[in-house]
């Protein structure tokens, strides 16, 4: 009963620990360096102007992904048919599937960053 509740606890209290531990420290670090009259654009040197947005890399991977597993599973059905056994023919085809989706969708992300 005691391990139930102690595990989730413990858990969120690493996550916040983790987070304040790096945001304090930033702070801390920044605080720094306007006191010692740096300049404030150091601190976004690091970011390129001209980058996708997150959302647009992650909805394409997860659409290929989903259809990649959609795919997959169909392709399990049909090599099930065709007699392979169902517990080879559905997990192998749905990791192959998915990795392979995975990777298209790399390649596209690194055309479209080109493009921009």
């Amino acid at each position: 009963m005691a391990a139930a509740i102690i595990v989730p606890v413990s858990f969120f209290l690493v996550v916040f620990a983790i987070t304040y531990l790096y945001f304090s420290t930033r702070n801390k670090e920044r605080m720094a360096l306007i006191e010692k009259g740096a300049d404030a654009s150091i601190f976004l040197s690091g970011k390129p102007k001209n980058r996708l947005p997150f959302w647009k890399v992650f909805l394409l991977n997860f659409a290929l992904l989903l259809v990649g597993t959609g795919l997959a599973i169909f392709i399990g059905s049909i090599l099930q048919e065709m007699r392979v056994d169902g517990d080879v023919a559905y997990p192998g085809s749905i990791f192959t599937m998915a990795g392979i989706s995975l990777l298209i969708g790399f390649f596209l992300t690194k055309k479209m960053d080109k493009e921009e």
